[in-house]
């Protein structure tokens, strides 16, 4: 299938070969042959005009939390409102193997299998913040599909997990009761960047489920301590122009009861609806088509650097040298830079 065909049937072929186009799509986005990453980059161009329609949601938190159950009731539910939802989940890579489970799919038996949802399991391969290295073009492929949710589910694995953040209109971090005191829920470094956190399995314990959600909203205040400052003493002027912006909320459900999705899902349009009046939505999607940019160009030089003729003649005597303990970690780094820019015989020693 050429690049125009693949293009056609994402855009405009029926179910079943829409969903075959989609899957090619992202398997040729994220190979690492030169020909294939060419191919990608002109399919994406193709696709760009028609993205950007769909509501971005990115959901993270610890294992077991409940993320991929969330997810499914979620998604069912927004069917059954008449859109079509796209879920991008990121399984962690073996540091040994380097292969991955990509279980997150078989969790989410009945999403799985509706014909108004695509679910794609991706390895995250290596690459930090709990997301994929081509979490973002796969995102656009589902948009430009005519999917107007797109869910992005984390890895999982605690408070690296900030890259989804940089990526998606809101992140949702999940929470569980008893997860900690309230100077726990500071610590944690992704708290400052959710827009909605959400305590799930609040069924189990009613209890410790209030208690969590007293004390992230304690915590989650004092990150906004000068704004609400400003709102309250500040004038009627200064508490309209904070009601017209979003602040973080905390609220309780249970995924596995199907109970508090509907108010997750009003607070969901809420945000949407003010940062879209205020252009901070707008804003935000600017900001992260810059970051996408550089993260780009960071990839691509250090692969440049890895195939660099002079690199690669000198890499395995100073990988000997640093594993003997002949020169420093930062010596061998210094002198493979200058080789690659062309002065290695100055730089060496």
């Amino acid at each position: 299938m050429t690049s125009g065909e693949l293009v056609d049937a994402v855009l405009r072929g029926d179910a079943a070969a829409q969903r075959r186009a989609i899957a090619k799509a992202i398997t040729l986005l994220e190979s690492t042959r030169t020909d294939h990453r060419a191919q990608g980059d002109e399919l994406l161009t193709a696709l760009l005009p028609h993205t950007g329609k769909a509501f971005r949601l990115g959901i993270s938190g610890v294992p077991g939390v409940g993320k991929s159950t969330f997810i499914e009731v979620l998604g069912l539910y927004l069917i059954a409102q008449g859109h079509r939802v796209a879920v991008l989940t990121i399984d962690p890579s073996s540091s040994v193997s380097g292969g991955s489970i990509l279980g997150d799919k078989t969790r989410m038996e009945h999403l799985s299998v509706h014909e108004r949802a695509y679910i794609r399991p991706s390895p995250s391969s290596g690459t930090l913040g709990g997301v994929a290295e081509k979490t973002r073009e796969a995102m656009l492929v589902c948009e430009a599909a005519g999917y107007d949710v797109v869910i992005v589910e984390t890895v999982g694995v605690g408070q690296s997990e900030t890259a989804v953040a940089n990526m998606t209109d809101m992140f949702v971090l999940m929470q569980l009761p008893n997860a900690g005191d309230d100077l726990q829920a500071i610590k944690k470094g992704v708290m400052e960047l959710a827009d909605l956190v959400v305590i799930n399995k609040a069924d189990i314990d009613a209890d410790a489920a209030m208690r969590a959600q007293a004390q992230i909203a304690s915590a989650m205040r004092l990150f906004g301590l000068v704004n609400n400052a400003m709102a309250n003493h500040g004038g009627e002027a200064q508490a309209a122009a904070y009601d017209s912006f979003w602040h973080p909320q905390v609220i309780q459900l249970s995924a596995l009861h199907k109970q508090g999705v509907d108010d997750f899902w009003a607070a969901v349009t809420q945000f949407k609806n003010i940062q879209t009046a205020n252009g901070r939505l707008a804003e935000r999607r600017r900001h992260q088509s810059l970051a996408w940019m550089w993260e780009r160009l960071d990839a691509g030089l250090k692969q440049a650097f890895r195939q660099d003729p002079a690199v690669s003649a000198l890499l395995p005597t100073l990988v000997a040298d640093v594993e003997s303990g002949r020169i420093p970690a930062s010596t061998a780094a210094r002198n493979l830079l200058a080789a690659q820019s062309g002065r290695a015989p100055a730089a060496i020693k």
